[in-house]
């Protein structure tokens, strides 16, 4: 079995693409207007619609709702992704915080209040652990 994505639901599907475009500095591959996918090495993004709901069960997933997962992005320097953030990102949770597992973490919200973590590794273990 294989992890391959992420799918975030929304009112509002061209809103959060551009934001996670432009907080993550990746491209948006659209299938329709109601389903984007921004892909990784490792994982993809999905952001879909509220009318792809129905499709898998109706009432299963409502948008702007979420309270229990961080979507998270290894990046290569989170406090200059920090600095470049300031001014887009209206909702910072956290500034730039080394974790006690070594990890550099940034936690904001994106415009339906989802949690997102960029991070960048800076212990010697956590570096270890995401070393390609």
């Amino acid at each position: 079995m294989d992890f391959v994505s992420i799918r975030i639901i929304t009112s509002d599907v061209a809103r959060l693409v551009e934001f996670y475009e432009r907080a993550t500095g990746m491209q948006a591959i659209w299938a329709t207007e109601d389903f984007a996918e921004l892909k990784t090495a490792g994982a993809t993004l999905a952001i879909a619609g509220t009318r792809t709901v129905p499709l898998f069960a109706p009432g299963s997933a409502r948008p702007a709702d979420n309270h229990s997962v961080i979507t998270e992005f290894l990046v290569d320097d989170v406090d200059r992704i920090h600095q470049n953030l300031i001014g887009f990102v209206t909702d910072f949770v956290n500034e730039p915080t080394t974790m006690p597992w070594g990890n550099r973490s940034l936690l904001f919200r994106d415009p339906d209040g989802n949690l997102v973590n960029f991070f960048t590794p800076v212990t010697q273990k956590a570096i270890e652990k995401f070393a390609h």
